[in-house]
């Protein structure tokens, strides 16, 4: 063999040598990844002693939770838990059937989605099934538990204002109780329709309350059932006044899910909102009532002088300094900064929206202002419905008291104002026994909130109602709706 083949041979031998060993020390070291972390089930007659578990996600494992722990030496230090990063901890609420709760992976995606952090999800439906009061009694002792993890992350280098604790029904309860133990300094505190047994008479040290971090803000959709109805936070969120939200289920169709659904709602349009799919703005004003007559357009109080958004940092409160707020974009319409008067944190500021009836709950604020061309000495109720290409139908109701010209209405529209193509005016409280009100006006327009340089666009006559109940007028083509 010549001298070239011999050497070509040796390489040959030695590529054979270095890729027979590679192999052979995969198999004996094969590299072994840690399983994601996976909630605990329970059931209806299970033995509901409270196990929690601490499932983290990170930018590095956005999908495989890792499970952490406080009682083993690095397990925290060894994760993926980032210092420098905020720190997202999601705390779920009572759990009927035992079951991990279906919302928490879309939660845990908006979040990571909206900004690189720490999210770490409590897992506690062990201690939260089946039995409401055992679940109540539990709250303080998973707080018990919270607080060391808490207090690893600080001697970690986390700190506390970094911290945003988000609880959903008895969870917003537990937030408020950690919150308290380190004494209000906690960055922000976001409760989702907190739990309402057991806790709306309470005193506002055993409940979430506007002293357990520097910022709380509260979501309210189930009011009249599950939720509590009273203010908890700095400021609180009434979506559709905070009751029945559309959409939801007759209880005929689905038991279940009419009971869920509302008390359920606050969390699918708060997980909307840190997406970004909608600027949720909540309007000041001191009832449902008056935001549903038009009377609370703009977001002028003695306390604030823009409107806040759901899900948005930008409202952090932090006492005796201004705040600092994200600059708006130029295709939103209304104001984003959030701005307040004085430089003590203000409290149980009322704010209401609308939301339409289906994913993913975007809408408008359409107000409506009829103004007749003379008094009457009756009361004028009509139904006005919008409709656009893209958008499902909604509709509200005007009424103009006797000797009082005027009267408004708000609506919530999937589309912006400028997209509408009919509106529709129906008299209400005619019967074909008995004529209609003879009256004339002129019906106006505009989408909230309102500023000094926003003006109200008016169909382009006088509509006359004489006997007729019904009138319909197509807008698609006139300018004083168009699109900028």
């Amino acid at each position: 063999m010549s001298m070239a083949g011999r050497g070509m041979a040796v390489l040959i031998a030695s590529l054979l040598t270095s890729i027979t060993s590679t192999a052979l020390a995969q198999q004996v070291e094969p590299r072994t990844l840690a399983p994601c972390g996976a909630f605990q089930t329970s059931g209806f007659f299970q033995d509901h002693k409270l196990e929690v578990q601490f499932l983290l996600y990170t930018p590095r494992n956005p999908t495989c939770a890792q499970v952490i722990h406080i009682n083993q030496s690095g397990s925290i230090k060894s994760s993926m838990f980032n210092t420098s990063l905020d720190t997202k901890i999601i705390i779920h609420g009572f759990r009927v059937l035992g079951s991990k709760p279906s919302w928490t992976e879309n939660l845990v995606e908006a979040l990571l989605d909206a900004g690189e952090a720490n999210v770490v999800v409590i897992d506690w439906v062990s201690g939260s099934t089946a039995k409401y009061n055992q679940a109540v009694e539990n709250v303080p002792k998973l707080t018990i538990l919270l607080v060391p993890l808490i207090n690893r992350f600080l001697e970690l280098g986390s700190s506390l204002e970094s911290l945003h604790l988000i609880g959903v029904s008895l969870g917003a309860h537990v937030a408020g109780h950690v919150g308290s133990h380190f004494g209000g300094r906690i960055g922000w505190i976001t409760g989702l329709d907190p739990a309402a047994y057991k806790y709306t008479r309470t005193h506002p040290e055993d409940r979430l309350d506007p002293g357990d971090a520097l910022f709380v803000d509260a979501v309210h959709t189930d009011t009249d059932n599950f939720g509590i109805r009273i203010p908890v936070g700095h400021i609180d969120y009434f979506i559709n006044g905070g009751r029945d939200q559309p959409g939801c289920p007759y209880i005929t169709s689905s038991p279940y899910k009419y009971l869920i659904c509302d008390h359920m709602r606050s969390v699918a349009v708060y997980i909307n909102a840190v997406r970004g799919r909608c600027s949720f703005v909540g309007f000041p004003c001191s009832s449902y009532k008056e935001f549903q007559e038009g009377l609370c357009v703009d977001c002028e109080t003695t306390q604030l002088s823009s409107c806040p958004r759901l899900g948005r940092r930008d409202a952090l409160i932090i006492p005796g300094e201004f705040v600092i707020h994200d600059t708006p974009s130029e295709s939103q319409n209304y104001t984003s900064t959030v701005s307040y008067k004085t430089q003590d944190p203000p409290k149980d500021i009322l704010l209401f929206l609308l939301t339409t009836a289906a994913e993913p709950y975007c809408a408008h604020h359409i107000l409506l202002e009829f103004t007749l061309s003379e008094l009457k000495d009756i009361s004028i109720t009509m139904e006005v419905q919008l409709s656009s290409l893209n958008s499902s139908s909604s509709k509200t109701k005007i009424t103009i008291p006797k000797q009082t010209l005027e009267g408004r209405g708000l609506v919530a529209h999937g589309a912006h104002l400028c997209l509408l193509h009919q509106v529709e005016i129906r008299v209400m409280g005619s019967r074909f026994w008995r004529r209609g009100p003879e009256f004339s006006g002129t019906l106006c327009m505009t989408e909230l909130p309102m500023n000094r340089r926003k003006s109200m666009a008016c169909l382009p006559r006088i509509i006359s109602f004489s006997g007729n109940t019904r009138q319909t007028f197509d807008i698609s083509e006139d300018r004083r709706f168009a699109c900028p």
